[in-house]
C-alpha cells in the first residue's frame, strides 16, 4: 500500500498524509460497492502489488491483450 500512497502523492502533488487519506477513502469505496465475495480481493490487490500485477495480466488475456 506504501507504493500506491507514494504513487497518488507523486501524481496528485499532495503530502503522504493527504495520500494515505485518498487511499484509504478508495479502497473503502470499492469494498462498500463491490459484491461481499470481492470485497477480501480489495485488500489482496492493494497490499501485494504482485497479485495485482497478476490479475491484471489476466484480465489482458481474458480480453485479448496480451
Amino acid at each position: 500500500m506504501d507504493e500506491l500512497i507514494k504513487l497518488v502523492s507523486q501524481q496528485a502533488g499532495i503530502d503522504a498524509t493527504q495520500a494515505k487519506k485518498a487511499v484509504d477513502a478508495v479502497v473503502a469505496y470499492a469494498k462498500q460497492n463491490l459484491p461481499p465475495q470481492y470485497a477480501g480481493l480489495v485488500d489482496t490487490l492493494i497490499t501485494n502489488p504482485k497479485a495485482a500485477q497478476d490479475m491484471l495480466k489476466m484480465l489482458g488475456g481474458m480480453l485479448g491483450q496480451k
